[in-house]
């Protein structure tokens, strides 16, 4: 599966669009990491737990979109977009969405 976040593909062109198409999850880390990354708060850096905690959210996301768009019978999916939220203290929500579209290859 083709998947851009621009509205086109080079040398395909868009033949149909079968509408929008999203994945989203709501992830926390447990307790004592989240106490870690409260003590990194205080010295500085990269927090890593929540880098690896949305990178998950990510995957599992844009898995799930896939998984719409196949159940569609896409080729493609197209203006891709994340957006993340907080949903309270220490969880957060990734989105991700676009168009589902058929493809075919563009005359010579």
């Amino acid at each position: 599966m083709i998947f851009v976040n621009t509205d086109t593909v080079p040398g395909k062109r868009v033949v149909e669009a079968l509408g929008l198409v999203r994945g989203s999850t709501i992830r926390a880390k447990h307790l004592g990491k989240d106490i870690v990354a409260g003590l990194r708060m205080l010295v500085g850096g990269e927090i890593k737990e929540y880098t690896e905690m949305l990178e998950e959210a990510r995957g599992e996301s844009v898995r799930r979109m896939k998984v719409q768009a196949t159940e569609l019978g896409a080729d493609a999916i197209v203006n891709v977009r994340f957006v993340t939220s907080q949903v309270m203290s220490g969880a957060a929500e990734l989105l991700v969405y676009g168009t589902a579209v058929r493809l075919e290859d563009e005359p010579r």
